[in-house]
């Protein structure tokens, strides 16, 4: 990620904020990382060594860090100019929060816009359906993320949002109306590069917490062994045969409450549900071309 990480060290460095502690954590890059973090050698600190992965990137320059507000960015996403100030205002507004999020745009690979993040309102309950929270504009207490145990290090994709079921069930959160972060998509991204991957432990993740797997992971899942498609640059094309495809998927996730999703599946497939997700897939064609 050399190619993106000077630009995510100054998205930091020019932050309005006077207390920033900056650790940057490296699995022991071979381009050209070390040279830009020597740059920056007393604006930052920076480690470089093995680490089983980004979770444990993450609690490790965490154990490192002094502040008692704690957040994390990947070397290629980038805060907007205010952020850490207006998520500092926030949390300083409300102690008991233990995370602000606000929202955030996907970019790609020269940092143009792609589409905003579908960020939405806290609601806990939501989380048994999907991960409504965009990381880089997520700012954490340090006592939240203590308490809920830190990063899983076992999980490769999937950590944040299994930081933010398992935060959410100690502390509140509370969404910002500011536009924080920028998120790049682009092909080494793991969210489209590993997208087999990612649905996988997602739903072993939400089976997990919650004991069932909805339809929207199933299906996603179902249609990704079907194409292939990214299902971000390459958007998620419904069929027929990807909609009973996922009733086995489903199934095979949820075999000790098989009916629930019987039924959930059920009400997708009626006429009028497939009028509504074909109706959404066609809108959100319609969007990408006028962008």
């Amino acid at each position: 990620m050399g190619r993106y990480l000077e630009e995510t060290i100054q998205s930091v460095l020019s932050q309005d904020y006077p207390n920033i502690e900056y650790i940057v954590m490296d699995a022991g890059s071979t381009d050209e990382t070390l040279a830009i973090l020597e740059k920056y050698r007393g604006r930052l600190e920076f480690h470089s060594g093995p680490d089983r992965g980004t979770a444990d990137a993450i609690n490790k320059g965490f154990a490192r860090s002094h502040g008692s507000v704690f957040a994390y960015l990947n070397a290629d996403d980038i805060y907007l100019p205010g952020a850490i100030s207006a998520a500092m205002h926030s949390m300083g507004a409300d102690p008991e929060v233990g995370v602000v999020y606000g929202d955030a745009n996907w970019v790609d690979e020269r940092g143009n816009a792609l589409a905003p993040y579908p960020v939405r309102p806290y609601d806990p309950a939501l989380f048994s359906q999907e991960c409504f929270i965009s990381q880089p504009a997520a700012f954490i207490r340090r006592e939240a993320f203590e308490l809920a145990g830190r990063m899983d290090p076992n999980l490769q994709y999937a950590y944040d949002y299994d930081l933010w079921i398992r935060i959410s069930r100690l502390f509140p959160m509370r969404k910002l109306d500011a536009l924080l972060a920028a998120s790049r998509m682009h092909q080494e991204n793991k969210t489209v590069g590993q997208r087999r991957r990612v649905l996988r432990e997602t739903m072993r993740l939400l089976e997990s917490h919650y004991g069932y797997v909805p339809f929207r992971p199933a299906h996603a899942y179902a249609s990704f062994l079907v194409d292939r498609r990214d299902q971000f640059f390459e958007p998620l094309r419904p069929s027929i045969f990807k909609y009973v495809l996922s009733l086995f998927v489903g199934l095979r996730y949820n075999a000790e409450r098989p009916f629930r999703f019987t039924r959930e599946w059920a009400a997708v497939m009626s006429l009028e549900g497939l009028a509504r997700r074909s109706k959404a897939f066609l809108d959100s064609l319609s969007e990408r071309r006028h962008r």
